[in-house]
């Protein structure tokens, strides 16, 4: 199977009601050109996984696109603020929170990763989570008879993880903070790799001990270069100030349909510089 996609061939594996779940973290290595183009496209009722979402998140819920969000926080970082789609959405009604610690999240999608249905929570024993949500259960520890609380395991249909080289194989190598997306690797039915470039597979075997997600784990890759902008990538770029400003003060869907296009140019270079190779 030929893994090298284009962005909308990648992203059309997606079907309306996905269990979806983003690498990155906040504002760093967020796959933020599959978003848009899942925007783009329309997908409808996803239910969104991330330990700290930001504009991934915040995006989607601004077009419509989701129906619920398992999260441990969703919010810019402190320079902007928050992330009032997200927030609205949850207020209306339209969205269902389901509130999470981060390490909570951690443990449900480890949960997918070992193929068992709940995992057990270090230190969740009291609080208004446990008795508002019907994802945590308190029982009672068959060994030393004190409570302990257990989490409900998440399975992501699909998880998008943008890294910054990957082999036409899907051997993909993360730079800096890997964040949650080894877990999601092996917790999701399918994985989609957006990376900086393609590298030759002779350049990853050279690196093998450095391979963060292997090949066989890997569904579909796209090659986008600037595929985590606005967002920061590791020794590549920074955060694009101007441009989550001016989402952040966006209200209507004309505007953002307006900010998606925008970046049409740049999502879709990848998929040209894959036919001059």
């Amino acid at each position: 199977m030929k893994k090298v996609k284009s962005l909308k061939e990648a992203v059309n594996l997606i079907n309306d009601g996905d269990t979806i779940s983003f690498g990155g973290n906040v504002l760093h290595r967020a796959p933020m050109a599959a978003v848009r183009e899942i925007a783009r496209q329309n997908k409808k009722s996803l239910k969104l996984v991330k330990t700290a979402g930001a504009q991934d998140i915040d995006l989607l819920c601004a077009m419509d696109c989701v129906e619920s969000v398992d999260a441990g926080f969703v919010s810019y970082e402190t320079k902007y603020g928050l992330a009032n789609h997200y927030r609205q959405g949850v207020q209306s009604g339209k969205i269902k929170g389901n509130e999470h610690a981060c390490y909570t999240v951690i443990c449900a999608l480890r949960g997918a990763s070992m193929n068992v249905p709940f995992m057990p929570v270090k230190g969740l024993n009291a609080g208004d989570l446990l008795v508002k949500n019907d994802y945590f259960v308190v029982v009672e520890d068959p060994f030393s008879g004190e409570p302990i609380t257990l989490v409900k395991t998440i399975v992501p249909d699909v998880a998008i993880i943008h890294v910054q080289e990957c082999d036409e194989k899907g051997n993909a190598i993360i730079y800096g903070p890997k964040f949650e997306d080894i877990l999601l690797s092996r917790a999701a039915n399918k994985v989609i790799i957006t990376t900086e470039q393609i590298v030759p597979e002779s350049r990853i075997k050279l690196n093998t001990e450095r391979i963060d997600i292997p090949g066989f784990l890997v569904h579909s890759i796209v090659q986008v270069p600037n595929g985590a902008a606005p967002a920061s990538c590791y020794k590549k770029y920074e955060v694009d100030d101007k441009s989550v400003s001016a989402f952040i003060k966006m209200s209507s869907k004309d505007e953002i349909r307006d900010y998606l296009k925008a970046y049409e140019t740049k999502d879709y270079l990848g998929e040209r510089m894959g036919r001059r190779l």
